[in-house]
């Protein structure tokens, strides 16, 4: 008896490989639409499976005869072609409540979305403003307070209008209020529930939410002030390269040369022409959800150029459901910004603390003018010559 188990289990071991090896390789159409045992395999390795066997066996909705069986697409016993057109967003479904995410019942996306949200998103925010401020606090003990080198005149030159104070210190007010309510949304559940509960939080949130949304069209309006007043100052020319090639005076001793506005304050020009427009629309976005559909019309564009393919990736997810359109502009609506806070918190350092003479250009418009032919000596002449022709004028 113990010799037939013997050879039994050793007929088993040989023949189950080959068994395996048989159903991997089992043709899809031969399982009755069923997953195979190399989709299995493939699933449980994190690789892609063609799901199309599933997506298309659905049934058909307008045939009789499936509608009257016991196990038909519009209901029975048991529906698994009806779970599968929901799965993939594809049943005629009609609810009483209206909207574009209305009639989608079924969407995973959600998933990756919060574990992203909960998980790097928070990390990687916080370590790039922490980050920022450890590194700033650094470079101010060890360069100190960058003064004025020589004399100073007690003479002043009008560096900023009315106008273009108020457009600053707009967009600056506004973009401080809408950081912190945006970060008390963004880490309030990880920070203050554990410390004041839901219920004060829930307060806090309801608060700020109202506060962030209803600032957010003076940080708008702000954006389109600085834009049109500066723009022209802050086109790059040949003065940048020589700014950047002495880290604007960090190396070779002395300033560079610049015009009204040197190569650093460009960058933050830019960054934030650039990225609060940027963080402007994906707000809009979010403000009027399933409104404006950006990422999935953008995807289509990056897979059908091959885009993703160059740094062999797999094709961008599309189509995309209303509801992952709002994750991702809401992902992105934080990243951007998080990325601008770490550029604002340098500006706001070198405009403060960081330099002698700088917060004046925005306080009350004059500057020292030692202040500025150290700073922005082109500026100053031009300046001068315009002074000079004035008065040839008169």
């Amino acid at each position: 008896m113990f010799r037939l188990f013997a050879v039994f289990f050793l007929l088993c071991s040989l023949l189950s490989p080959a068994v395996a090896q048989q159903a991997a390789d089992t043709p899809r159409a031969e399982t009755g639409g069923a997953q195979t045992l190399n989709d299995i395999l493939l699933r449980q390795n994190a690789q892609k499976v063609d799901d199309e066997f599933r997506r298309s066996a659905v049934g058909d909705p307008d045939d009789a005869a499936q509608i009257t069986a016991p196990l038909g697409t519009l209901g029975g016993q048991s529906d698994p072609e009806l779970w599968r057109a929901l799965r993939y967003n594809t049943a005629d479904v009609q609810t009483q409540s209206r909207g574009p995410a209305a009639t989608t019942l079924i969407q995973d996306g959600g998933m990756w979305w919060l574990e992203f949200r909960q998980g790097p998103l928070l990390t990687y925010g916080a370590g790039l403003l922490g980050g920022t401020l450890v590194l700033l606090a650094l470079f101010y003990l060890i360069r100190g307070r960058i003064r004025i080198e020589g004399e100073k005149t007690g003479r002043t030159i009008t560096r900023f209008g009315g106008i273009e104070r108020f457009g600053h210190w707009l967009l600056a007010s506004s973009f401080l209020i809408l950081g912190a309510t945006g970060l008390i949304s963004l880490f309030g559940r990880k920070v203050l529930i554990p410390t004041f509960g839901h219920e004060a939080f829930s307060t806090v949130a309801i608060g700020t939410k109202w506060v962030h949304n209803n600032i957010s069209w003076a940080f708008i309006v702000a954006l389109i002030i600085i834009f049109v007043f500066w723009v022209g100052h802050n086109l790059p020319d040949r003065t940048d390269l020589f700014w950047l090639k002495k880290g604007g005076g960090i190396f070779g001793g002395g300033h560079p040369p610049a015009k009204k506005f040197n190569a650093g304050q460009k960058v933050i020009f830019w960054s934030v022409i650039v990225l609060g427009s940027s963080i402007s629309v994906s707000g809009l976005s979010l403000l009027f959800p399933f409104e404006f559909h950006m990422f999935g019309a953008t995807f289509a564009k990056l897979n059908a150029w091959g885009v993703t393919g160059w740094f062999g990736f797999d094709p961008l997810p599309y189509p995309l459901a209303p509801q992952e359109e709002m994750q991702y502009a809401q992902l992105w609506h934080a990243i951007v910004s998080l990325i601008l806070t770490a550029i604002i918190f340098a500006h706001i350092y070198i405009g403060s603390v960081g330099m002698e003479g700088a917060y004046d250009a925005m306080g009350s418009g004059e500057v020292e003018e030692q202040w500025a032919r150290e700073h922005h000596s082109l500026w100053v002449e031009d300046v001068q010559k315009a002074e000079m022709q004035q008065s040839k004028d008169a």
